[in-house]
């Protein structure tokens, strides 16, 4: 039975279906875990062989023993290796992290320490509080590699990723899954472990396929959990936010960008936000969630770590010319989540030298391309909002404009909520909507038609309380996915305003609030908001290798501005050093622990590969190879470069380890700021192909959120062809007609630079109307921040750490 369904049967009593404390002895030939449930009905043992060197041989008794039964055992096992030392007690252990080998013997991770973050309707999650790697063989049958400076280099790599900072795991309920996937999918086996989110999963995949189960190992997850106890009215409810950091193309800030070949982003994380209300264990409860997701921008791009310059020239590769790994992981996202898809773009419009807005032009292209072979159903809607310039205007308030756009977003796809019962069934929930795929994906089928998001049935419950309504259970379809270049600072606002609105309508589900609208003056904003500043700070360390710049946030608080800025000076020094000197052993460190880079006897080290080849490095040539690899720091590879699939096509001949070289007839462009390639796309396009619905049905359906007068929303519908990136929901002028300067309808590909020619530079012409927002404007004012002191630091270099120009000495 799946664990999911065990869950939801039992609830807490499925303690007693998992091994959730072992204890762990050795002898001279062997280690024997012994295994028990929580309420110690039953134990189980698993043996390990320690006379092979160099395999893992692992024996499981079927045998499930009683506490005598189990210690009678352990007394015959010491008896009969009395000669050789007889049985040792070695640690108590909370289950085993996964097996690994590098060029010698086999190493099992395992939990020695743990601590909860939250309960879900009874089920505990937990973090590693420590860990410990312990060698397989005897010292006496272990070779001379297994004492080689490149196995304890491998060992060390290992031990980088650190198992007590940011891991999660549970034993009773599916983490790795959102809660609305878990009671509509009936996901049986071991499959959860072939989740993007489980990390693990390489290094449990041998003993999984040797024991046919997963009794012994746990699922770790990486990101961010958190469980908070709120109220309002007297009504207490438990607020439980997770983070979920996808597997696939993980990495570094710099050393993975964009999309690989099979539609997996950078920086994929899905962020789950679960509220319930608190009552006793065993009692009916209501519980709803709401996912959303964020991304890096799903296009060939990457960035050269410079040690020099904080603001590295984007390069894009226009090799993707039918954009086929962006369509890959939109139709992931709607494989996993249904339509609509949401994409809220927060990158900037206009740069003095062109950075973000060459992606947000190809992103745009891309987009127009995709939506070309979707029907209107299942076209992606995206909208546009330059968050970094009007974050700028004093007179705008970011939040509550995100809050508008986020509400909208959220009424497209609407939130999960369901009744459970005492024994945790789910209250006449079907599966209208969710089916499950050889892949174990959730998607939406196209079939049947999904619980009515908006009815509500007001019948009472048995016990006769008014306050105990039954509504109809809801099921979210679509997703809203968030970016802007790192996906960190600027997403996590819009992320936090996105939960806001989604909040109103959870507490209103659950029959909390009359109203599904929560004030950003309303103590729950505020106590909302300090949750998803830890997660954005989280979040940001794992990638971007520094807290999160909360300005926005600091600023809502009212707090100091020369503390707030000296806080996001000294974190953009903090993420730079992290960048440019230590990611590179923390990208090999994630290789080596997913498994995307196995050491081979015979064949070079990681380390000396010369570079950490990046997806798309074959996609430059053989100039732009030669300066990758010249490059101060390496460049991670893709999964699809490292670990070859039985059913994946070779792009061109393999070269060295991990780098496809291209046909000789295969063209290849190298993009830079000597040779910038622009080509013009398309002028022409009918009101079908529109990337958004028609803007006067848009507005008139953003009407409750009242959507200033001045708000240009550009479309591929216009009368006229409106010349910027086409989804935008910018003020760019009083007269909400016109649009930007018509460079940004080109798909540019090139290398940003100072360099950049002039028939491509993209000035301000901001009207007037903006208030102040002006580049004109943001020079003055960022001319007087510079000359601020701050930490008595000299003039150019504080310009340098704040605008990246060059050098600052």
């Amino acid at each position: 039975m799946a664990a999911s369904e065990k869950w939801i049967e039992q609830g807490d009593d499925t303690s007693s279906s998992y091994l959730q404390k072992f204890r762990l002895y050795e002898t001279r030939s062997n280690f024997y875990m012994i295994g028990r449930d929580k309420n110690r009905t039953f134990w189980r043992v698993l043996k390990l062989d320690r006379t092979e060197p160099t395999e893992l041989n692992i024996h499981e008794d079927s045998t499930a023993y009683t506490e005598a039964e189990c210690f009678e055992l352990l007394r015959r096992i010491h008896e009969g290796n009395r000669s050789t030392g007889g049985l040792k007690f070695v640690t108590t252990c909370y289950g085993i992290v996964g097996f690994v080998r590098f060029l010698g013997p086999y190493y099992m991770l395992i939990i020695t320490k743990r601590r909860m973050l939250a309960a879900i309707c009874g089920h505990s999650v937990y973090a590693i509080a420590k860990s410990e790697i312990i060698t397989i063989p005897h010292a006496s049958v272990l070779s001379n590699v297994a004492y080689s400076k490149d196995e304890k280099r491998y060992k060390k790599l290992l031990c980088a990723v650190d198992l007590t900072k940011d891991f999660f795991f549970s034993y009773s309920y599916c983490i790795m899954h959102s809660l609305q996937r878990n009671l509509c999918n009936n996901v049986k086996g071991q499959t959860y472990y072939e989740s993007m989110f489980v990390w693990n999963e390489y290094l449990t995949r041998g003993v999984r396929s040797k024991l046919k189960d997963c009794l012994w190992t746990v699922a770790l997850v990486y990101g961010f959990c958190k469980q908070v106890k709120l109220s309002i009215s007297e009504k207490s409810f438990k607020l439980t936010l997770i983070a979920r950091r996808s597997r696939h193309f993980a990495g570094t800030r710099y050393l993975k960008r964009g999309v690989n070949e099979k539609g997996r982003v950078a920086n994929d994380v899905e962020t789950e936000q679960i509220v319930f209300e608190d009552v006793p264990c065993g009692s009916p409860v209501r519980i709803s969630s709401v996912v959303q997701n964020r991304g890096s921008i799903p296009l060939f791009w990457s960035q050269e770590t410079s040690r020099l310059n904080l603001k590295p020239d984007i390069i894009l590769s226009r090799k993707d010319s039918n954009f086929e790994a962006t369509r890959l992981h939109f139709e992931n996202l709607a494989k996993r989540y249904g339509n609509p898809i949401i994409i809220l773009n927060l990158i900037k419009t206009r740069e003095k030298r062109p950075r973000e807005t060459i992606l947000r032009s190809e992103f745009a292209n891309a987009i127009r391309f995709i939506n070309k072979g979707l029907n209107k159903e299942e076209r992606l809607r995206p909208l546009h909002w330059d968050l970094h310039k009007h974050s700028r205007n004093k007179a705008t308030n970011v939040l509550a404009i995100l809050g508008k756009l986020t509400s909208y977003a959220l009424n497209l796809t609407g939130i999960f909520y369901c009744q459970l019962s005492s024994d945790l069934r789910a209250e006449g929930l079907q599966n209208p909507s969710c089916l499950e795929k050889s892949d174990g994906e959730c998607t939406t089928s196209k079939d049947e038609t999904a619980l009515n998001l908006t009815t509500e049935s007001t019948k009472n419950d048995s016990d006769g309380k008014d306050d105990h309504r039954k509504k109809a259970t809801m099921i979210q379809k679509g997703v809203l996915r968030t970016n802007c270049i790192d996906c960190l600072d600027r997403t996590n606002v819009a992320q936090y305003a996105y939960g806001l609105a989604a909040l109103g309508h959870q507490l209103h589900a659950l029959g909390f609030t009359e109203s599904t609208n929560i004030d950003l003056d309303n103590p729950l904003a505020e106590d909302l908001m300090g949750i998803y500043e830890t997660m954005g700070d989280t979040l940001a360390l794992q990638y971007g290798g520094s807290a999160a710049h909360n300005k926005i946030f600091c600023e809502r608080r009212g707090q100091w501005k020369a503390a707030t800025q000296s806080q996001e000076f000294f974190r953009t020094l903090q993420r730079y050093y992290s960048n440019a000197y230590m990611d590179a052993e923390k990208q090999d460190a994630i290789n080596v622990f997913l498994g995307y880079f196995q050491p081979q006897p015979g064949k070079p080290a990681l380390w000396e590969l010369g570079s950490d080849q990046h997806y798309n490095a074959a996609r430059f040539g053989a100039n732009a190879i030669a300066e990758i690899a010249r490059s101060s720091i390496k460049r991670s590879m893709s999964e699809s470069n490292i670990l070859c699939e039985s059913n994946s096509t070779a792009l061109g001949t393999v070269v060295g380890h991990g780098l496809s070289l291209p046909e000789k007839d295969q063209e290849v462009k190298v993009f830079s700021e000597s040779n910038p390639e622009i080509s013009t796309c398309e002028t022409t396009m009918s009101a079908d192909d529109a990337i958004i619905c028609d803007p006067r049905q848009l507005v008139k359906d953003m009407e409750p959120y009242h959507i200033l007068e001045n708000d240009c929303l550009c479309f591929d519908g216009h009368a006229e062809q409106c010349a910027c990136a086409e989804f935008d929901m910018d003020w760019v002028s009083s007269s909400g007609n016109s649009c930007e300067d018509e460079s940004y309808g080109r798909s540019t590909a090139l290398r940003s630079s100072e360099n950049v020619p002039e028939d491509i530079k993209i000035e301000s012409a901001t009207s007037a109307s903006e208030s102040g927002s002006s580049l004109k404007g943001g020079e003055i004012n960022e001319s007087k921040h510079t000359r601020e002191d701050v930490g008595g630091l000299p003039e150019r270099f504080v310009r340098w750490v704040l605008h990246g120009d060059g050098h600052f000495w």
